[in-house]
């Protein structure tokens, strides 16, 4: 299994920079929720990477890029952000913030069913329940696009992306701090099941929150 790791980002643009954000002016609260998130142990299935940050979306930002990898093949990737504003922020209700953006290619049968902008929402709000998770303030898009391929691409099979973009508000301990560690791990649950994996044994389990998972799938297909 993989921890997590990375590095502090404050506004900068070089590695000096990065380096000494990791000083006084980082707020302690953040750092703590960074540490969590760089210790915190993912599934197998899960490859995560450090990844620059946005620089404007809040005084703080830490970034994360992880993929569900089997046999060589990504079956889903995404992005979790976490934003800190020490002043807190009106939108957030809150002075955390987090961001995340996941894909997946999935068979055109699974794709064709109405219903799956609802379901896709519904596993990200299932996975922060099942882990007991208190949040707010959530929002975000679900968006699938289908691709059939003409001419010297015309012997690939047809194909339907997923892409789930939200963002939430997670609630601060009595320190000031997220249980930022519980919150990756709920994203990975969220990763997985996108990727049509089955719970994690040690994971939450699905009967709890009344989502259904995806059948297993292939991999992003070959050019």
């Amino acid at each position: 299994m993989a921890a997590a790791q990375g590095h502090f980002s404050d506004h900068s643009n070089s590695a000096d920079d990065e380096d000494s954000a990791e000083g006084d002016a980082v707020p302690r609260a953040f750092r703590l929720a960074v540490e969590a998130l760089r210790a915190a142990r993912l599934r197998p299935e899960i490859e995560a990477d450090p990844t620059r940050p946005p620089q404007r979306l809040a005084p703080h930002a830490y970034a994360l890029e992880a993929a569900v990898v089997d046999d060589d093949d990504d079956l889903a990737d995404g992005r979790l952000v976490l934003l800190h504003d020490p002043a807190g922020h009106d939108a957030w209700q809150g002075t955390f913030r987090l961001v995340t953006l996941v894909r997946a290619e999935l068979e055109p049968e699974m794709a064709a069913d109405p219903l799956l902008p609802e379901v896709c929402w519904s596993w990200l709000t299932g996975a922060l329940e099942a882990r007991g998770l208190s949040y707010g303030e959530a929002s975000g898009t679900v968006t699938r696009a289908g691709s059939h391929y003409f001419g010297g691409l015309s012997d690939r099979r047809p194909a339907t992306q997923i892409e789930i973009r939200a963002s939430w508000t997670p609630r601060e301990g009595l320190d000031g701090v997220p249980d930022s560690a519980a919150h990756l791990a709920a994203w990975c649950d969220l990763l997985c099941q996108v990727a049509g994996l089955p719970p994690s044994p040690s994971g939450p389990v699905d009967a709890a929150t009344g989502v259904v998972s995806l059948p297993q799938r292939r991999g992003p297909q070959q050019p």
